[in-house]
């Protein structure tokens, strides 16, 4: 007994001076370049932890599942310096992971919470912090899947970090781990990217509507005369800020596409000189819809016949395909496409001209 208690000391004693010298740690597994492999026998957890926490300069780290094994019962997350080796990331206080096997998220305890889908061979799950938050003992940690976000949470971070960590529980579980993986999370990926008719964009920022700018300040669909379809949550938001649930949300790679319906029998003069979009022009019949720029403050009174007049459609794709319609009155300004961002890392790319629709 006296030499085994000697042996798991001395052993204890490896692992703190590998994590002292900034070595990786890693117990029923090997490690071969890049790849993890469950060497267990499928009653003991095996667990990796990689020699650095995440920082500043390195916030992310991406683990792609080369094969699921028996059970699936890979684990992706983040640790505490000294993480025993034998228990699954998450288990434990201090450490949360993303589970591939049921999609639970456990967040320092054995019992995990629904977080989001099962992750199986070919699967890319990634994690990342909250870099600019890692001074401040509490930060949010995000858990991403084939390059896009699956959900959040904050948890506590010591003054050594936390440091990416796999775990494996069943034969034949295999994983490739990249700890120098990339997301659009530094300052300048905030930008706007837009397609090659900057002009017609640059001409749209400021514009009045109905003799007021809209606020720069609000998201589109969140003040009177706008509608927006949200990616974060899926809702639409139309001239009020609670929105309505209408579709899908929407994550990186994802295209989405904003169009209107107008009635039939409108015209469009001025559509031979496109460079000057003042002289375009909507001649309405009766069942038209105007949507004339005016630069004055002037307000006419509206009745209830004008407003019919004024409805149109507006419908709203992801990806290629429709996924709802909902009718709003023009403002007296008109239209204009607008795309509104609230975090840092977002980047998108404007196509004022798609070859659709």
């Amino acid at each position: 007994m006296e030499a085994l208690n000697f042996l798991q000391f001395r052993n204890l004693r490896r692992q703190i001076q590998d994590a002292e010298d900034g070595q990786e740690r890693y117990m029923r597994l090997q490690k071969s370049g890049d790849l993890l492999s469950y060497q267990g026998n499928s009653d003991e957890v095996g667990c990796y932890v990689a020699g650095h926490p995440l920082s500043e300069g390195n916030s992310f780290f991406e683990v792609t599942i080369v094969e699921s094994g028996v059970r699936g019962t890979i684990a992706v997350g983040l640790v505490p310096r000294f993480y025993r080796l034998d228990h699954q990331p998450g288990w434990l206080p201090h450490s949360v992971a993303y589970h591939a096997d049921n999609g639970k998220l456990y967040n320092g305890s054995p019992v995990g919470k629904q977080f989001g889908p099962k992750c199986t061979r070919g699967d890319r799950i990634g994690c990342g912090i909250g870099s600019e938050n890692l001074n401040t003992g509490l930060t949010k940690i995000f858990f991403t899947k084939n390059g896009e976000e699956v959900g959040s949470v904050e948890v506590a971070v010591s003054a050594e970090g936390l440091f990416p960590a796999v775990g494996m529980h069943s034969l034949g579980e295999e994983v490739k781990v990249d700890l120098q993986a990339e997301w659009l999370s530094e300052e300048g990926d905030s930008m706007m990217m837009v397609d090659s008719h900057e002009d017609d964009w640059g001409r749209l920022y400021g514009v009045r509507v109905s003799g007021v700018d809209y606020p720069k300040n609000r998201h589109p669909g969140w003040s009177p005369g706008s509608i927006a379809y949200h990616a974060d949550d899926g809702k639409i938001f139309q001239g009020r800020g609670a929105g309505d649930a209408f579709g899908p949300r929407c994550f990186r790679g994802d295209i989405m596409g904003c169009g209107i319906m107008f009635p039939r029998g409108y015209t469009l003069d001025g559509e031979g000189d496109a460079d000057d979009c003042e002289r375009q022009e909507i001649r309405p019949n009766a069942a038209a819809v105007q949507n004339v720029l005016h630069l004055n403050d002037e307000e006419e009174e509206e009745e209830d016949g004008d407003r019919e007049s004024r409805t149109v459609t507006v419908f709203f794709t992801r990806n290629g395909k429709l996924i709802g319609r909902k009718d709003m009155v023009v403002p007296r300004g008109g239209l204009f496409p607008t795309v509104g961002m609230l975090s840092r890392g977002e980047k998108v790319k404007v196509d004022l001209h798609p070859l659709s629709g």
